[in-house]
């Protein structure tokens, strides 16, 4: 049937269709090959995910469950489809951004095909060939698909599942219908699989025609659509579920704090309702948008020479309104976000296209040149937006105004010097650059993206935008990259910061390259970096330390400096954990009093280097003892933990002593490590929600400073190995860091083993199994969760929380009026 109907474009539609088609993607390409600008922000950010799919598409376990989380949680705030094909593309014509965009001459094709049966089958089939030509010269439309950016195909799959919808809305035959149902299904599972914003222009068409065969008791229509839903969740079900945790924060990440910062105009005033209303001269041209308005008013009013063909009025009325349905209800729902981005209401266009298509067509008779000189117009405007040709400027401003896209042809920005240069600075480690400009060509994320290229070496970091983070920031990382002159949305405190770093004693320039507006940006190291790795001319079978540097006294309640030298072959050190335990001189060794365990390197050694050669590690770190530490002589016992192979052996200690004197004042040290910060700050666990908001923002600014967040399986490793073979008696903080650990990870498994050990420990503290009760709810365990909240119930049944745990677990049970009664009742 499916191709039966495409069987039904004549031969000439089809050639003019694959014109249109071949004429959009050249002038793309065109385009691209001409500019010479870098991806920004958001671009950065979607390349480098279709990236990492890229890699991680080389070597898939289809039947590895655990392969598949780690699949879908790559991406965890957007669906991943645009980065698979992405990826896919990558795969074929290689790395990099004009090579992810050849993905839309997949999505040029489908939107062209897509566009063409819906004019065709709500009008005619001149009207879907005018329709699929219009939505190539929509500049909102030409401009986005030059940009890798997940709008394109989410507009693309959106605009198919509507065609698909209308094939299916219009059908008579039963067995068509059904077919038309799994499409549709198909399309509508690929859809949000590309973004979840779809549903704004779904929502509308899917509740009228439920709502128009409920009424009619259309029954075997109504099971249709929920057939075609439960078909699109074999496609979306699987990333949701594992993700669906971040669907809350993503809203107010994309919608309320960016349209505030953005200033968009609040929902109570007219500008938020007539917002996108005033934006269509820019999305679609004037010329195009004014002609079919023309060309509708005249018809309407008798003007043009009546119509040789005869037109069913019915069919046209009901054509007009289902374009009306998806039109009016997408640009109301999009209109009552807060957040306004001429971006997000893009799908309405191509359905738009059809109705302008509808009024174009209407110049008839002596005016049907009209037709062919508005199109021409539209194409010269498409031209002179997207090319610099001499002297197009004002024809460009006075047809098209503020809709200009014109490639990049000046000075190549150094960029990837400035990646090359980082590499070549600490060949064997990842670099972390702590990226303080913040414009569309130097800023964190395009850094970022092309560190990834250059086989994930290099990491491009944001700096915090408040004081005390920046301050954290200026201890925490050993690059930072700096801009003069122009910096785009650079916060005032992080270039009051810039700024003191020619005059820091801590840093050194390393290079500076000089921008095509004539500022310099600048590349700075710090001169006492925390890990130094160089190779040795011997080769080393087991791993050794060979110095081991501290004050000879120092106060226990503050960090205290210490450097380690480590020496080994590549691999054991690369995967290796130390796990290094501090006792009184004159105790049991398994009297543990306070931990240093870490990955060697931090995690950060880079490549895959030979076995035959050893390595050298210098480690620049501190040590925390507690402020409960006793005065006394202290001595390290060290064992090694290959991650990989569960290896594990002593390591001869050189013969040092550390006396702790709390009466002593503080000492200058680095800042203490992220294994060491992360076990530090997951006690605050027992407190319950009051201990939450300090852990968030602490692993918030440790994610930055460790960009693969290594120290969490660090972590998780070390003190499992801890839990499983020493005394006790840091058995309950240990287990705090353990699950942290875990649920960072966003291992639900292994956190839950983690939660039930911890209430073994101390089964009186409410908040152990209501964070038992959450980690069940996120791993869709509804049942589990519930039972695990009973304890907590009983210990405290006040606690708001508990019992909105409890309101969740019963609604994803399936009993909502179970769940609305346990929330009515705890807002009495």
């Amino acid at each position: 049937m499916l191709a039966k109907r495409f069987s039904s474009i004549h031969t000439p539609a089809w050639i003019i269709l694959g014109l249109i088609w071949l004429g959009g993607n050249l002038c793309d390409r065109l385009w691209l090959i001409l500019d010479h600008s870098l991806p920004a922000w958001d671009q950065s950010n979607h390349l480098t995910k279709s990236l990492q799919y890229f890699y991680s598409l080389n070597s898939p376990e289809i039947f590895n469950g655990e392969w598949w989380r780690n699949f879908w949680m790559i991406s965890t705030k957007y669906p991943p489809f645009t980065y698979i094909v992405g990826a896919f593309f990558q795969k074929i014509f290689g790395l990099g951004n004009d090579q992810a965009l050849l993905s839309n001459l997949l999505y040029n094709g489908i939107l062209i095909v897509s566009i063409y049966f819906i004019g065709k089958t709500l009008f005619s089939s001149e009207v879907g060939l005018w329709s699929a030509g219009l939505s190539m010269l929509f500049p909102r439309l030409y401009q986005t698909r030059l940009q890798f950016l997940i709008d394109t195909p989410s507009m693309t799959l959106t605009v198919a599942c509507f065609c698909c919808l209308t094939f299916w809305k219009v059908e008579t035959n039963r067995q068509k219908q059904w077919l038309w149902t799994i499409l549709f299904g198909l399309g509508w599972g690929l859809a949000l699989l590309s973004k979840q914003s779809i549903m704004f222009f779904l929502f509308i068409p899917l509740l009228y025609l439920g709502i128009t065969h409920l009424w009619s008791k259309k029954w075997e229509r109504v099971l249709q659509l929920w057939v075609s839903f439960l078909v699109s969740s074999l496609l979306w079900f699987p990333w949701y579920r594992t993700n669906w945790i971040y669907l809350f924060s993503t809203v107010q990440n994309s919608n309320a704090i960016p349209a505030t910062f953005e200033g968009d105009p609040p929902l109570n005033t007219l500008a938020a309702w007539t917002y996108y209303w005033q934006d269509l001269p820019k999305a679609i041209g004037w010329v195009l948008l004014l002609v079919s308005l023309v060309g509708l008013l005249l018809n309407f009013l008798g003007r043009f020479p009546k119509n040789k063909e005869k037109i069913d009025r019915s069919k046209l009325r009901e054509s007009i309104k289902w374009l009306g349905i998806y039109f009016g209800g997408s640009y109301l729902i999009c209109s009552a976000i807060f957040n306004k981005d001429t971006r997000y209401i893009m799908s309405y266009l191509p359905i738009l296209a059809v109705f302008l298509s509808y009024g174009l067509i209407q110049w008839r008779g002596k005016y049907k040149a009209v037709r062919g000189v508005t199109v021409i117009i539209a194409i010269l405007v498409m031209i002179t937006n997207l090319f610099p040709i001499p002297g197009t400027e004002n024809l460009s401003l006075l047809l098209s105004p503020g809709v200009s896209f014109r490639p990049y042809l000046g000075q190549e920005i150094p960029v990837k010097s400035i990646i090359k240069t980082a590499r070549e600075t600490n060949p064997y480690q990842i670099v972390n650059l702590g990226v303080i400009a913040n414009t569309d060509s130097i800023n964190h994320s395009t850094i970022n993206y092309y560190g990834q290229l250059a086989d994930f070496q290099v990491y491009g970091r944001e700096l915090g935008n408040k004081q005390d983070y920046i301050d954290k920031d200026s201890k925490s990382f050993d690059w930072f990259l700096s801009k003069t002159g122009d910096n785009g949305f650079a916060r005032e405190n992080q270039l009051k910061f810039a700024d003191t770093l020619d005059n820091n004693p801590n840093f050194s320039i390393v290079k500076s390259w000089q921008m095509p507006d004539q500022s310099l940006v600048k590349l700075y190291h710090r001169n006492q970096i925390s890990f130094e790795v160089k190779p040795l001319e011997k080769a080393i079978n087991k791993i050794s330390l060979d110095k081991i540097i501290f004050p000879e006294e120092a106060s226990g309640n503050f960090p205290i400096p210490i450097t380690y030298e480590w020496s080994g072959n590549w691999s054991d050190l690369q995967q290796g954990l130390v796990l290094l335990s501090w006792y009184p001189k004159e105790a049991d060794p398994n009297q543990v009093t306070w931990i240093h365990d870490h990955g060697i390197g931090a995690g950060m050694l880079w490549g895959n280097l030979a076995e035959n050669k050893g390595f050298k590690v210098t480690e620049n770190m501190a040590i925390f003892p507690g402020k409960n530490i006793k005065d006394g002589e202290y001595i390290l016992k060290a064992i090694y933990l290959n991650r990989n192979t569960n290896e594990s052996y002593s390591i001869p200690v050189p013969d040092v002593t550390l006396k702790i004197n709390n009466s002593l004042e503080q000492i200058p040290a680095p800042e203490l490590d992220l294994n060491t910060q992360l076990r530090e700050i997951s006690v605050n666990l027992g407190q319950g929600i009051p201990g939450l908001d300090p852990i968030f923002k602490k692993v918030g600014r440790l994610n930055q400073y460790d960009p693969i967040q290594d120290y969490l399986k660090q972590t998780e490793i070390a003190l499992k190995y801890r839990l499983n073979n020493e005394s006790e008696n840091h058995q309950l903080n240990w287990n705090y860091g353990l699950v942290l650990s875990q649920v960072l990870q966003e291992n639900p498994q292994g956190a839950i083993a983690a939660l039930k050990q911890l209430i073994k420990i101390a089964p009186d503290n409410p908040y152990h199994h209501a964070y038992l009760a959450f980690v069940y709810l996120y791993n869709w365990q509804p049942k589990a969760a519930e039972n695990a909240l009973i304890p907590a119930l009983k210990i405290d049944p006040n606690v708001e929380e508990f019992k909105i745990l409890k309101a969740i677990s019963t609604v994803m049970q399936g009993n909502l009026i179970k769940g609305w009664r346990i929330l009515s009742m705890d807002n009495r």
